[in-house]
């Protein structure tokens, strides 16, 4: 779709899938299972539906970790509990999560039922060759309650979407520290908070630096120059470009009225102050409106 539908749709699903991350239910379906600390549950909680994978896969699928980061986390996280477990706890977090915050007259709503369908449908029909965290979110079984049925379509859809940007980052030859320093400095997340929370090195991040300067994409102050401008763009709209599919098969009409249900979602999520401040997960504002 030529019509910003792919960003309009990730804009609103991108902070539903997030309280996975920063929901206290997450965080507590972690501990119960022994996982602790942050880091732990989260790259368990992720990484789940793909099995107990080591710490090399990780870091590959993820990108943006330091090696060491994930191996921090893993294997130990599948010693606490098999993927199995992991997987029907984030479930059931993601059920209580969403009915706490959206409220049961939301949950038990006809109306969130067609959003979990039409998100089904959708992460149904995304191609995932290639793509390898949105397969193996895809080929989980299809939830009973519509909660975590419209959470883990979502899932698949934003992973779709992540893996289509990591091969379009590989393409443009953005190494996991250069692709988060030209984010940081287009001004869509806070680059200390990226260099701490992945773990890189101060020395890391400099080289990094030094090679986007190399290429003429960084400035000396940091900001981008216009060529590192116009990369960013490419990436952005190579990026929306290889997450049409699932759009594509649901058709214009279903997808605008996905958008449509999703918009108080994600409003909500956004005004709940459980997201963090510094943009963790690089989400620009919502600037991408939906017709009818």
């Amino acid at each position: 779709m030529a019509d910003g539908m792919a960003r309009a749709l990730w804009e609103r699903y991108e902070p539903v899938h997030d309280l996975v991350y920063f929901a206290p239910r997450a965080h507590r379906a972690a501990e119960a299972l022994g996982l602790h600390g942050f880091w732990m549950g989260y790259f368990a909680l992720r990484a789940a539906p793909l099995g107990p994978v080591s710490p090399a896969v990780v870091t590959s699928c993820f990108y943006v970790f330091h090696p060491s980061r994930v191996a921090r986390a893993l294997p130990d996280a599948w010693g606490c509990a098999a993927p199995e477990r992991v997987l029907a706890a984030r479930e059931d977090a993601m059920d209580a999560a969403m009915t706490e915050l959206f409220g049961p007259e939301v949950t038990g709503s006809a109306e969130f039922t067609e959003a979990a369908d039409l998100a089904w449908r959708a992460a149904a029909a995304a191609e995932t060759a290639g793509r390898v965290l949105a397969a193996a979110n895809q080929a989980l079984e299809r939830p009973e309650r519509p909660t975590a049925r419209l959470w883990q379509a979502l899932t698949t859809l934003r992973e779709h979407r992540g893996d289509g940007h990591m091969a379009v980052l590989v393409g443009q030859g953005l190494g996991p520290a250069e692709a988060m320093l030209l984010k940081a400095a287009a001004g869509e997340s806070d680059e200390q908070f990226l260099r701490e929370t992945r773990k890189w090195e101060q020395s890391e991040w400099t080289a990094a630096k030094t090679r986007l300067r190399e290429r003429g994409l960084l400035a000396e102050d940091g900001s981008l120059t216009g060529a590192g401008r116009a990369v960013r763009a490419e990436v952005e709209a190579l990026t929306d470009a290889a997450a049409e599919s699932p759009w594509t098969a649901l058709g214009p009409d279903r997808t605008t009225r996905l958008a449509h249900l999703l918009d108080p979602l994600a409003r909500a999520v956004e005004e709940s102050g459980l997201l963090p401040p510094g943009n963790p997960v690089g989400m620009p504002s919502r600037s991408t409106p939906v017709g009818g």
